[in-house]
């Protein structure tokens, strides 16, 4: 008799080896028929995009501010804050165009919460669903002031559920390199700013600006959550964002030269913003102050010398209350206006520095 045919080998197990689950998102488009964009917010994101673009192109003389929070993680807290900031940007208008900061996404360096999108109720449970609804609901209702917003896009999928709510978008230090980023930033709606690297050096950031110019087509989703082909006509509103790092800062005039050369040499538009908080503060929010008089000072400096300042933006990190704290075991136990990443420079010398901008423009 023949011997009977041997079984087939076991085949090892090649994928998912790490991965405990997977768990499918609400489509973008499911989620904006939900949270559908108001009139007034589609007007106010319109007017803030025109508004820096504008500034970008020197067709707008007032110095572009983008201000608030590190990161939001309580929504109330957020827009608390945007009633106070919505009050401030109507009475300054004329001389400073305010956009607020509400960013959900946290690059971490090593470990540490995540931000909103990721973890919305700040226990790990990583509830990224929630985190978009939470994050869309909130860009709609300050908007729906007529607060125009900026964040940073680290996700590449997350502007496919948000940026139709957001006039202002940057790439961060870290991801500045990233071709991924730099792709996704060819496609983006709104300007975009690109942050020097982590070592203090301008030319990623330079390289990323000369990349998102141009066309490109990469993997993404589409708005009903498939995996596509995304095609881009490339990003002309790309701006530089001087923001410090570990081996310099860059804010002081040499370095505000130095950067203004190397746009130069790319043919890229000479306008750059100044980040006052992160390694140009030394991650001290107080010092933030510093950083912006040395704007106002440069500012107010350059026709002086018979030139314009390539200066035409800056950022501050600020909340309600000065400081930082760090995440407790309950959530209730959280101090309410208080930033639980970065720390922030408080309301009552938030308003003093935009005053003084104002005054200075």
């Amino acid at each position: 008799p023949r011997p009977a045919p041997a079984a087939p080998a076991q085949l090892p197990q090649l994928q998912d080896l790490r991965v405990i689950s997977t768990q499918r998102l609400v489509a973008p488009a499911v989620l904006k028929d939900r949270l559908p964009i108001s009139a007034q917010a589609a007007r106010t994101v319109h007017a803030g995009r025109t508004a820096v673009e504008n500034i970008l192109a020197g067709q707008d003389g007032r110095l572009l501010i983008i201000v608030g929070p590190c990161s939001i993680h309580d929504p109330a807290g957020a827009m608390d804050y945007a009633r106070r900031l919505v009050r401030l940007r109507g009475e300054l208008a004329e001389r400073v165009e305010i956009v607020m900061r509400v960013y959900f996404e946290k690059p971490r360096t090593t470990l540490g919460w995540k931000g909103l999108i990721n973890d919305p109720h700040l226990d790990d449970s990583c509830d990224v669903e929630a985190g978009l609804t939470l994050a869309r609901r909130l860009l709609g209702e300050i908007v729906d002031l007529g607060m125009p917003t900026a964040t940073e896009f680290l996700d590449s999928i997350v502007p496919q559920y948000i940026a139709d709510l957001v006039s202002w978008a940057a790439i961060g230090a870290r991801t500045t390199e990233s071709q991924s980023h730099r792709e996704m930033a060819s496609g983006l709606s709104m300007p975009v700013g690109f942050k020097n690297g982590t070592d203090g050096d301008c030319q990623t950031a330079i390289d990323a600006m000369r990349a998102a110019r141009h066309p490109h087509s990469f993997l993404g989703i589409d708005q009903q959550g498939l995996t596509s082909v995304i095609k881009t006509t490339g990003n002309a509103t790309g701006h530089l964002v001087l923001r410090g790092g570990r081996l310099r800062t860059n804010y002081d005039p040499p370095s505000i030269a130095e950067a203004a050369r190397g746009l130069a040499a790319a043919n890229l538009p000479p306008g750059l913003m100044v980040d006052c908080s992160h390694a140009n503060s030394g991650k001290h929010h107080a010092r933030q102050e510093l950083v912006w008089q040395s704007i106002l000072e440069q500012r107010r400096d350059a026709p002086k010398a018979g030139q314009a300042s390539p200066i035409i933006g800056a950022m501050l990190e600020s909340y309600l209350e000065g400081g930082k704290q760090p995440i407790p075991g309950q959530s209730e136990a959280l101090r309410y206006g208080v930033s639980i990443t970065d720390a922030c420079l408080g309301w009552k010398e938030t308003e003093s520095l935009l005053r003084a901008a104002a005054e200075d423009a």
